[in-house]
């Protein structure tokens, strides 16, 4: 009974995370106009998806970070009864902050958790040291670290383009005819039209007109179209790396449950989370694509790319880095660097991860107290 209670909370929070996670890496596609909510999601669950089954070859050590070895009393980490309520606790905190359309780290929660069951559990018993080297100094660093990158790769690709002298047309696009003379009203054969001033050469047409109409090139290839390709092959990106750095930690929670085994695990917490996407990312979506600064095609690359490489590394060297951190703090810098940043969204932001810590110990801890006085 209390495995499969284990499993259900550990589910729980793979959609919990899905739900808050999965859109992030795909943000700067919906919020520049590049692409449509759906074909973000479609292409963030595809990425998301591979990065989590990669993680049966490439994240094995993260497995045993978050099973909580190091902060928690070897004793206790192998009591099931403290493994469901750090998944129970830590899926609520986030589950909650998706309802409320903020983005949070699912490492944080974890992490709260975490020390919330071990205070729970055995107070005396928290490493402090390991808590700090190995979990609170990452989440802390991360996001500072990727304010700055972004603030001058940005920087440097709009020098780039200001030496090499691309710039983008101009091009008014209209989905529908708002106005049109009185002898093309009258003509019933007539469902669209393009209204012309030749004198200051200002057309009107549908977004297929406007993307025809842009000239920058270089070395032959439309610029505009290779930054979009590379805008969605780094989202993707992104995708690939958080699910490549997030599915261990969930998976670390089964790590010493009798009889499981690890590779069935990581598949279902890859479906589970990519359900979660599905089914509710639509608040987090548009926090992060609307409501933290305007993103440009440019802006949304330069962001990917640095939160790309961050977790990536983060997952190569075992460090429990939050894609949430980075990748906000990415779409902050390019807010700083143009001065459009949302400032009280972030700070709403910002408050949302500092409760996520006391939150997680809270729910963890009490879920702990719950299942010790039921078995």
């Amino acid at each position: 009974m209390i495995t499969t209670l284990l499993f259900i909370a550990v589910c729980f929070l793979a959609f919990a995370n899905g739900a808050n996670d999965n859109f992030k890496g795909v943000a700067s596609l919906y919020g520049s106009g590049t692409t449509s909510y759906r074909r973000a999601l479609t292409w963030a669950t595809i990425c998301t998806v591979l990065g989590s089954l990669c993680a049966l070859f490439l994240a094995h050590a993260l497995l045993v970070k978050f099973s909580g070895k190091g902060v928690a009393p070897d004793t206790l980490i192998q009591t099931i009864p403290f493994m469901t309520a750090v998944a129970a606790g830590a899926g609520l905190t986030v589950i909650l902050a998706t309802r409320l359309g903020f983005p949070i780290s699912t490492t944080h929660a974890l992490l709260g958790a975490i020390v919330g069951s071990t205070l729970a559990a055995a107070p005396e018993g928290i490493n402090l040291a390991a808590l700090q080297n190995n979990f609170i100094l990452p989440l802390l660093l991360s996001p500072l670290i990727s304010v700055l990158l972004s603030i001058a790769v940005y920087s440097s690709l709009k020098q780039v383009r200001q030496v090499l002298n691309i710039g983008e047309d101009l091009c008014v696009c209209t989905e529908n005819t708002l106005t049109a003379n009185a002898s093309i009203m009258n003509n019933q054969n007539t469902s669209a039209a393009l209204v012309q001033n030749n004198a200051s050469n200002i057309s009107v047409g549908n977004a297929s007109d406007c993307q025809q109409r842009q000239a920058a090139v270089l070395l032959g290839f439309n610029v505009e179209r290779v930054v979009n390709g590379l805008h969605f092959f780094s989202a993707g990106t992104v995708c690939f790396a958080r699910g490549l750095n997030d599915t261990p930690k969930i998976a670390g929670l089964l790590w010493l449950a009798p009889n499981v085994a690890v590779h069935w695990v990581i598949i279902l917490i890859a479906g589970v989370m990519a359900l979660g996407g599905v089914l509710n990312s639509r608040r987090v979506a548009e926090t992060m694509s609307h409501k933290i600064t305007t993103i440009s095609h440019g802006q949304g690359l330069s962001a990917n790319l640095i939160t790309a490489v961050l977790v990536i590394l983060a997952s190569k060297f075992s460090l429990p880095v939050s894609t949430t951190h980075v990748s906000v703090g990415a779409l902050f810098g390019i807010g700083i660097r143009n001065r459009s940043v949302n400032g009280g969204m972030m700070l709403s932001i910002l408050a949302a991860w500092v409760i996520t810590l006391p939150c997680a110990a809270a729910c963890a801890a009490a879920a702990y107290s719950l299942i010790n006085a039921s078995v």
